[in-house]
């Protein structure tokens, strides 16, 4: 056996285990999304039933392995030697893409990963090995690739987005016409039935997709086909009398549906999707074994069509790494807040995409056809209707993102589609179908109200068009990786796995970084009591006034050094504090919802302290981009005139500021007529220093750009400065009014 194919057995080993974290990291957004959005359980207790779930998935997924080994290509056609870059090739694409779309924090779908990766490698080895031998053409092409399965797969996945969106829609506003969003009454009636629909749909999945494979042949299986339509309605009387007595017993029968959803999700998902992410480097470690016993390097590798069950020790392996990723991985938290965001029925400005020609003629034409409904249903049908989509409020909802009802809905309709999908051979994506389903879901909740609708459209073509860019450049990278293994050899594989690394440990320490670098004023929540949130803005006006005095300095002396890459820097300093600042703004409802008992006057306060931080981080944001701008298109400095300028300003401006905030820091205002003193002095010296530049305007000195740039800043930092002193203002009368 040549060296270079056990480093290459090695290499997939580690990029398998590599996966399994960033599979798992990519993949937690499906099964863990319904039961954290509503809140049934603590976080430690939906990790512990996913894990549960996890663990007796991997355990039945041995039998999903031939989709690695023969489901893209046609093994016989290919020598060892070219099968083992081949996987190689597949493995290295894998874990780059699926680490960018987690550092995005956009879910992906892993089977579309896997397929097209493999059809990228595939079409790179089978064009080395057609250029390399004169007897063959481009007409023998189609012999190496398993074209059928692969072309159903694709089709299946395109189909599922189209009917899950759908199906979430109608499912979920019928639920919500029949319970309301107010539906205690409702469900001690119509509960276990509804639950025994819910529960029912979920065994019957985990029976379909989760344990086909090890249960195929048994005579329980056996059993169960025999039955038809009558097992699944067997199976919702049994659950019904069940879930009835629970009630009975006061038991939350909404969150043993969700828990037992999550449970079958995570079940099939590593039950089936274990393939994506070591079914290559175990099909690689069956090539090696072939070989090795053989000693022929060139053999070809018809055996991969043969079934082999995947090692017992393996799997359980896989299924512990797997776990462990899903309590110990950040990135995961970070691709589930985007599904959770995009379904929540909160507003606010923490929507992560931005509107979209498409997305604005979208709701244009949604509220035309809501027009034309009112002039059809009489008026009465549309308040009934509409008394059933009430919302509650935030403290009703407990800090929900959205009931239990559409948690329920979410999984009722993935696990049939999902186990409907399997009963017909479509190898359907649960990454698909369960975020499609949740989107369906959250748009006919009314959770896309007309003040979020167009970002939210937005995010999901954005995650959508992902999904379809996820196969074009899993094909493209693979393709190239391929190539370049195919030609350059060991040189190749070595420095691509060293390119793959590197790639990996830096997204990971950027990760990390930013996770240090997030300000405390992240976690400000309005989970707390009155006095909480008082301490928490006063922390908060405490670290941004902080920042906005060092950010402006650095921005003055990087700016007379010409010094393009600091000013980079500073814009996205400043850009941060600004977004944080303007979420606190948009984001007021569920913190005046929580002091809806407080003095009307503390609530003002608070409302203007949020208000004016906003507009001092945004004058501060007028400042350093267009300086950054003016330096990166290589325009003239500033005169040593301005430069002087500039800088008895920002020395004012740091003397103001850190009075501003020693007072911040202290709590105590008594000094404020000494602020306001100067701030009418460093007003005065901006009227001179603009007087100034008019004159050396007039007389015609220095450049057009450098003077509107000048300008613009003297006029940023007034507008700064003006509502820093409102902002001290008004955290003394809110601190004032709050005690």
């Amino acid at each position: 056996m040549e060296i270079i194919f056990t480093v290459a057995l090695v290499i997939l080993a580690i990029t398998a285990i590599s996966d399994l974290f960033v599979g798992v990291t990519n993949d937690a957004v499906n099964f863990l999304n319904s039961a954290i959005g509503s809140k049934a359980a603590p976080m430690r207790v939906i990790l512990a039933v996913a894990s549960i779930g996890i663990i007796v998935g991997t355990l039945t997924s041995s039998g999903m392995m031939e989709v690695a080994r023969s489901g893209v290509l046609n093994p016989e056609m290919f020598t060892f030697r070219e099968v083992m870059m081949l996987y190689l090739a597949v493995m290295l694409c894998d874990i780059i893409l699926l680490d960018i779309y987690n550092s995005l924090g956009l879910p992906t779908s892993t089977t579309v990963s896997l397929l097209f990766g493999l059809m990228g490698a595939t079409v790179a080895v089978t064009v080395h090995k057609v250029a390399s031998d004169p007897a063959l053409t481009m007409e023998h092409f189609g012999q190496f690739i398993n074209s059928a399965r692969a072309s159903t797969m694709a089709s299946a996945i395109l189909a599922s987005v189209a009917i899950s969106i759908v199906m979430g829609s109608i499912v979920m506003w019928v639920s919500r016409v029949l319970f309301s969003f107010r539906y205690s009454k409702t469900l001690r009636r119509f509960g276990a039935v509804w639950c025994g629909v819910a529960v029912t749909a979920i065994t019957y999945f985990i029976l379909v997709k989760g344990l086909k494979a090890p249960l195929s042949g048994t005579a329980f299986m056996g059993f169960i086909n025999s039955l038809g339509v009558f097992a699944p309605l067997g199976i919702w009387v049994f659950w019904s009398v069940v879930l009835f007595v629970l009630q009975l017993l006061r038991v939350n029968i909404l969150k043993v549906s969700i828990l037992v959803g999550t449970f079958s999700l995570a079940l099939a998902f590593a039950g089936n999707d274990l393939v994506n992410f070591i079914g290559v480097p175990i099909a690689g470690l069956d090539s090696w074994k072939m070989a090795n016993e053989t000693g022929n390097m060139d053999m070809l590798m018809g055996g991969l069509r043969e079934e082999a069950p995947a090692n017992f020790l393996l799997l359980v392996g896989a299924g512990l790494i797997m776990v462990l990723t899903l309590w110990l991985s950040k990135k995961a938290t970070h691709v589930t807040e985007t599904e959770i965001r995009l379904a929540s029925s909160k507003e606010g400005s923490d929507e992560r995409f931005g509107s979209t020609i498409f997305s604005r003629a979208v709701v244009r034409a949604s509220v035309s056809m809501n027009n034309g409904y009112k002039m059809i249903v009489p008026r009465g049908g549309q308040e009934w209707i509409n008394s059933r989509f009430e919302q509650i409020s935030a403290a009703e909802a407990g800090g929900a993102h959205y009931d239990m009802i559409r948690a329920t809905v979410n999984l009722i309709v993935a696990s049939l589609l999902i186990a409907f999908g399997t009963s017909l051979g479509l190898p359907l994506s649960t990454t698909y179908v369960t975020f499609m389903v949740a989107m369906g879901s959250s748009l006919a909740d009314r959770a896309w109200g007309r003040e979020t609708a167009v970002y939210r459209i937005s995010g999901v073509v954005t995650v959508i068009m992902g999904w379809f860019i996820t196969g074009l450049g899993a094909f493209t990278i693979a393709f190239a990786i391929g190539s370049a293994l195919m030609y350059g050899k060991a040189v190749a594989v070595i420095a691509i796995s060293a390119l793959a690394l590197f790639l990996i440990v830096r997204s990971n320490l950027k990760a990390k970084k930013k996770s240090l670098d997030d300000s405390p004023a992240d976690a400000y929540t309005a989970d707390g009591s009155e006095n909480e949130i008082l301490a928490q803005c006063t922390q908060e006006v405490r670290d941004v006034m902080d920042k906005v005095t060092e950010i402006y300095n650095r921005t003055m002396v990087a700016t007379m050094k010409e010094s393009r890459k600091a000013l980079r820097d500073l814009v996205r300093e400043s850009n941060d504090l600004f977004y944080r600042s303007r979420e606190r703004k948009y984001a007021m409802m569920p913190v005046l919802d929580k002091l809806k008992d407080s003095d009307i006057e503390t609530v003002q306060y608070y409302v203007q302290v949020v208000d004016y931080l906003s507009e001092v981080t945004k004058s501060l944001v007028h400042i350093t981009r267009p300086a950054f701008d003016h330096i990166d298109n290589n325009h003239k400095g500033f005169s040593k005139e301005q430069a002087k300028d500039l800088m008895a300003v920002n020395d004012n401006v740091k003397k103001l500021y850190e009075k501003i905030n020693g007072m911040l820091d202290t709590n105590d205002f008594s000094d404020m007529e000494a602020v306001m003193n100067g701030r009418d002095k460093l007003l005065e010296m901006l009227s001179d220093v603009v007087k100034h530049q008019l004159r050396r305007i007039q007389g015609e000195k220095g450049s057009t750009k450098t003077s509107v740039l000048f300008l613009n800043i003297l006029n940023e930092t007034k507008t700064m400065v003006l509502q820093s002193r409102n902002l001290l203002k008004s955290q003394k009368n809110f601190i004032s009014a709050g005690h």
